[in-house]
């Protein structure tokens, strides 16, 4: 379920459940090994999108003459 078209939401939820899953250690060690390795996919997913996010978040700045300019925003979320 790591595809590319899913979306963040999606993956968090996902995250969300496996973490559910694995909580209650109910799943045979195969599947509890097959759900991390889902995970990890996942989680990886989900830093893609939001490094991607954070690239295109910008910064709208009024200068003293009252002009308005976009800037791309610097640093970190």
């Amino acid at each position: 379920m790591t595809d590319k078209m899913i979306s963040f939401e999606a993956a968090l939820a996902r995250l969300e459940e496996i973490a559910a899953l694995l909580d209650r250690n109910e799943a045979p060690l195969k599947d509890a090994l097959e759900l991390c390795a889902e995970a990890a996919g996942l989680a990886r997913l989900c830093r893609e999108q939001l490094a991607a996010a954070e690239g295109k978040l910008e910064l709208l700045r009024e200068n003293s003459a009252g002009e308005l300019s976009v800037e791309p925003l610097e640093g970190t979320l």
